[in-house]
């Protein structure tokens, strides 16, 4: 049968079968998804649907299911990841509570049935089998090496951190109680079926999430049922519970997420501090004093106009700037996203190889999806003028086995070099290849040090 695509609960849409991609090298069902790009990864990801009707017509908007009747697709989203894998990874040494979370629904409230310490699989198979208790596994890809290359992918093509969580729920049970988030979510069902409703958001494009009571979500928008192979997107904020039908298998399916405090209101609280620190040096309006004991009072209204003119007066220099200065979320994002996908032992993420550039080399820039270029203040702490620097980052040295599991804050992999190297840090940006001796430095000690630099740190190589 062809591939159907259809809003959720809105009538159905016949759509192109999608594309073939390239079989993978490892073994298993050979995988539909496009590997060869971000943006191939994702259109082959929302297949039949297309990427520019689905941000168009679908995202931050409303859910749309995509039904997926292809026995062969199935296949390959089932050895994602399936109830039988529990075994082996417990073998591995999961916790619950930082790996595992065992839970039921009970009268609208979520009942954690956590142990304490490791997880032993056949109390957790015990859980499930006589308590109906819904496990949830969190973050897979860090074990699963076909999700970490989905997921890395996704980064690439979001410019955001993506996260995943698979749910593997008994026959006639739920595990958590209506609730929404503070992420976009795109349901991927793996085995057996699951019935989803879906509610009116009461916070539209929610930034935390919420436990909902089922008196104050009134009837579902939409109610659906989704079988292996099936995707079902929702924008954060949707109200939203799922269940496994009675008489029928377990229920697995994973939940792949992104966007999370990517919003406007987060861009614009990051870049406003360096766009006030580079006003206030250059503007003495900016460094003057505040008031006497304003802080002692409300804010009066000599205060507020006072703000809104230097609002304004920041407006008007934003409109002039040409590189947005970004106090965190690029360097989170670096910080903390897969590294590339790779086979084998992933040297060629950590130790340079190939040809030793030189002058007369011609190069180009690897790993382009995973390097982010920004500008900020000197981080020197010994440097007192905090002249700008330019900041190369990247995440080819990042820790698979660590990916969204919110340890400590850590500084991102990367280089600085002072702003006068911007020209040609673009230059590597923007060419497929370029002769080093064209490099818009001023002496080719500069030139030869940048290429270095960069061929170190496994971000160029020589063709």
């Amino acid at each position: 049968m062809p591939k159907k695509a259809r809003p959720a609960g809105d009538g159905e849409e016949e759509g192109p079968v999608p594309r073939q991609a390239k079989v993978e090298a490892a073994s298993g069902p050979s995988s539909p998804l496009d590997f060869d790009s971000p943006s191939g990864l994702f259109e082959s990801f929302i297949a039949p649907i297309k990427t520019e009707t689905f941000f168009k017509e679908f995202w931050e908007q409303k859910p749309l299911l995509i039904q997926r009747d292809d026995p062969a697709l199935a296949m390959y989203y089932q050895s994602l990841f399936r109830l039988s894998d529990l075994k082996s990874l417990c073998s591995r040494g999961m916790y619950y509570g930082r790996d595992v979370n065992v839970c039921r629904c009970v009268h609208g409230k979520k009942k954690v049935l956590n142990k304490d310490g490791r997880v032993h699989f056949l109390q957790l198979r015990k859980d499930f089998d006589q308590k109906r208790a819904t496990i949830q596994f969190h973050q897979p890809q860090r074990f699963k090496d076909a999700l970490w290359r989905i997921q890395e992918k996704l980064e690439c093509f979001f410019g955001s951190l993506v996260g995943s969580n698979v749910y593997i729920t008994p026959a006639g049970a739920q595990g958590l109680p209506p609730h929404y988030d503070d992420v976009e979510v795109f349901v991927l069902q793996l085995e057996g079926e699951k019935r989803w409703r879906l509610y009116q958001p009461t916070v539209p494009l929610a930034r935390e999430y919420s436990l909902e009571a089922e008196d104050r979500i009134g009837r579902p928008t939409h109610e659906l049922t989704l079988k292996p192979g099936d995707l079902l997107y929702f924008p954060r904020g949707t109200i939203h519970q799922a269940a496994t039908p009675e008489g029928l298998a377990h229920s697995t399916h994973v939940t792949i997420s992104t966007y999370q405090s990517s919003s406007w209101g987060d861009f614009l609280l990051d870049t406003i501090s360096g766009l006030v620190f580079d006003t206030a040096k250059a503007d003495v309006a900016l460094r003057a004093g505040i008031p006497r004991q304003l802080l002692l009072v409300e804010t009066t209204a000599v205060a507020t106009r006072r703000l809104s003119g230097f609002l304004r007066m920041l407006a008007d220099r934003l409109e002039g700037t040409k590189e947005l200065p970004s106090a965190d979320m690029k360097k989170d994002f670096a910080a903390n996203r897969l590294p590339p996908y790779c086979t084998g032992d992933g040297a060629e993420l950590t130790a340079p190889g190939g040809q030793f550039p030189g002058l007369n080399s011609t190069v180009r820039l690897q790993f382009r999806d995973h390097v982010v270029l920004t500008v900020g203040p000197d981080q020197d702490p010994s440097d007192e003028t905090r002249e700008k620097m330019v900041y190369v980052y990247h995440s080819l040295k990042n820790r698979r086995d660590t990916h969204m599991m919110g340890h400590e804050e850590t500084e991102p992999h990367g280089l600085r070099f002072p702003l006068s190297h911007m020209d040609a840090l673009k230059q590597l940006w923007t060419s497929s290849a370029i002769s080093v001796k064209d490099l818009k430095l001023t002496t080719d000690e500069e030139k030869q040090n940048l290429v270095l630099s960069l061929w170190t740190e496994c971000l160029i190589q020589v063709v």
